[in-house]
């Protein structure tokens, strides 16, 4: 089974740099999470964008829905920051025919106590079983596109 993984930024690949006292999107981390976790299906990574989902305006959403629709793979995976990757998911929501999960992280995943690497294992689960449509995958649940929001006080997903 074929997955088109595409990545866009967000916390779950934001680096720590001392010299700036703050954090940057750095490189994709999906592939280090993928060899950690053994991963034993086909996949390709396109490296969308670096950015925090805060940064993201309608341009980049356009970009990613181009990028969806025209991948050859029916089963694609997103990482996306948090913050809006609710927005995002809505904005694909006219994609036809194929199952679009999107992921991302509260904690980078290179540090040691990252919701990174669960939430990933969990949404590849979810694009290789969800029939076709949009959805969100965090905190252990999938929900459908344009029913879900972020909890930014309980930093998790729940229903809209």
């Amino acid at each position: 089974m074929d997955i088109k993984i595409i990545t866009t930024g967000g916390t779950i690949d934001k680096v720590y740099f001392d010299q700036l006292s703050e954090f940057q999107v750095g490189a994709p981390q999906i592939g280090e999470v993928l060899k950690h976790i053994h991963a034993s299906f086909e996949f390709e990574v396109l490296q969308l964008m670096r950015k925090d989902s805060l940064d993201m305006v309608e341009e980049d959403r356009l970009l990613i829905k181009k990028a969806v629709a025209g991948a050859p793979e029916k089963r694609i995976l997103i990482t996306h920051g948090t913050d809006t990757m609710a927005e995002t998911a809505v904005m694909l929501s006219d994609i036809k025919d194929k199952v679009i999960v999107l992921t991302g992280s509260l904690i980078p995943a290179r540090f040691r106590e990252t919701d990174a690497t669960f939430n990933i294992g969990f949404a590849l689960a979810a694009v290789q079983m969800l029939s076709d449509g949009i959805y969100i995958a965090m905190n252990g649940q999938v929900f459908p596109a344009g029913k879900v929001k972020k909890n930014r006080e309980l930093a998790r997903f729940e229903p809209a």
